[in-house]
């Protein structure tokens, strides 16, 4: 099972997202999308009756590029490496490389609750695996595959089993594990995680089902009339969070080390950093 972390799976690498910034480009989806739009609109409907008005569309490019700039540019958090070609696992750590070799590696998950007046009993499991600096293999991390909140031993159990999968049997495996040729079951895993830019199609879709199963009747809710009036008002600021998010993930690959980056290509090294030390 792929518990929504995978951010990458490819034939070469897997890569999990560690850290915090799962929200960036919310704020150029916010200023861009709502405010940006309507700016660009409004000069367009202006423009129609003859009137220029260049102040409100430097305002509305403003509203979507200075963010944009500003989310793009600051680096994500560099994700959690499995490279299946050099058999290693790579994590950044305050900008300093830690590794461990994939053979012999263990998994240590560990099953706790969270108590509290206002949340009452949550139950939690956390998932870690042992990592060492890059040359320097006495300084050690425990690192973590993914957050523990809310989730249950099997269900990290399981993350680990598709990991294995992925690093043994991979690059793509059916509902069991084993080897396959297609991809169709990965896609499957990672389609699961949902896009706020899906909603309406999502929407749409439950209401098609649901004029079936009426059979004529009425079948739309209250609930259902506002998510078609809103959810294409905010496609929009979902599509632009969504591509700005993408283009701060593809510049963070470059803050990898050399070593990292060329054993991530195809005809790249197949040495472990292991090795090299």
């Amino acid at each position: 099972m792929e518990l929504f972390i995978v951010d990458e799976h490819t034939e070469h690498y897997l890569a999990l997202q560690a850290g915090g910034d799962s929200d960036r480009g919310l704020l150029t989806g916010v200023l861009g999308g709502a405010g940006g739009c309507a700016s660009v609109g409004l000069t367009l409907m202006l423009a129609m009756q003859g009137i220029f008005d260049p102040i409100m569309l430097t305002l509305g490019i403003c509203l979507f590029l200075v963010p944009f700039l500003w989310e793009t540019l600051r680096p994500l958090p560099l994700p959690i490496l499995f490279n299946r070609r050099t058999r290693e696992v790579y994590f950044d750590h305050d900008g300093e490389l830690f590794h461990t070799p994939w053979d012999g590696i263990s998994a240590v998950a560990n099953e706790f609750q969270l108590a509290g007046a206002q949340i009452g009993s949550m139950q939690s499991a956390s998932l870690e695996i042992r990592v060492c600096k890059f040359k320097q293999p006495e300084k050690a991390l425990m690192i973590s595959l993914g957050a523990p909140f809310g989730k249950s031993l099997a269900l990290q159990k399981s993350f680990w089993e598709y990991i294995r999968a992925y690093m043994n049997n991979g690059p793509y495996f059916d509902e069991h594990g084993n080897h396959s040729e297609s991809d169709s079951f990965v896609k499957s895993q990672l389609a699961v995680r949902f896009k706020m830019s899906d909603s309406f199609k999502h929407t749409l879709a439950h209401i098609k089902q649901a004029k079936k199963e009426a059979g004529g009747k009425n079948y739309l809710g209250s609930s259902d009339v506002a998510k078609l009036i809103l959810e294409p008002m905010l496609y929009p600021l979902d599509r632009i969070k969504e591509f700005t998010y993408s283009i701060a993930k593809h510049r963070s690959r470059n803050l990898w080390p050399s070593v990292v980056t060329e054993r991530l290509k195809a005809n790249g090294p197949t040495t472990r950093l292991v090795d090299l030390e």
